[in-house]
């Protein structure tokens, strides 16, 4: 074996391509799997939107409580297709129109202080003799009603980050909501002005 001087030791550079691969690979497939990551997380955001969509069209018209499994069941169904480990909660509220959507009951705040205090009348919008800080009322509602339709998806990721990048969340969680107003099959069922009434 021939020996090699420092000087030729320090000029040689075979080798070196591997050394700065493996340098650099780490970084690339960690790049690799957080883009893949996203891929997959948009993808089944825009799988849930679309099949909350379809359900919540054929949930306006008239007899859809009846089908509500049928209904939610389409929608775990088109989910589970591209995350199988994932769980699935559902949501449903009935307005009278789409601007009172998620809004609370008007009330006169006498005292400027943001909160319907005791004495201080209200608009008791859904008639149930309480101040409400959302209008709505869980269900289908009944004809003409606007609908708030809300599906949360939680699912494990398929791409193990949370061990690798700290703040990272083995599950991923997404929500989509869905609103559209019931089809004129009847007289709604909450008909009539709004009633009033005092705070507590």
């Amino acid at each position: 074996m021939i020996a090699r001087s420092p000087a030729r030791l320090l000029a040689d550079t075979s080798g070196a391509t591997i050394v700065e691969f493996a340098m650099v690979a780490p970084v690339l497939l960690m790049t690799m799997m957080g883009l893949f990551d996203l891929g997959h997380n948009m993808y089944t955001s825009q799988m849930l939107h679309g099949a909350i969509q379809k359900a919540a069209r054929d949930s306006t018209i008239e007899g859809a409580a009846s089908s509500t499994a049928h209904l939610d069941g389409i929608v775990t169904n088109a989910v589970k297709v591209i995350a199988p480990g994932s769980t699935l909660t559902f949501s449903r509220k009935a307005y009278s129109n789409f601007t009172s959507v998620s809004r609370p009951e008007n009330y006169d705040d006498v005292n400027a202080n943001n909160t319907c205090d005791a004495g201080e009348a209200f608009e008791d919008a859904n008639k149930n003799g309480t101040w409400d800080s959302d209008t709505g009322s869980a269900g289908f509602g009944s004809a003409r009603d606007a609908v708030l339709y809300t599906v949360t998806v939680t699912y494990p990721r398929t791409f193990p980050l949370a061990a690798f990048i700290p703040g990272q969340s083995k599950t991923m969680t997404m929500t989509a909501i869905n609103v559209l107003r019931n089809q004129p099959y009847g007289m709604s069922k909450g008909g009539g002005a709004a009633g009033a009434g005092n705070c507590t």
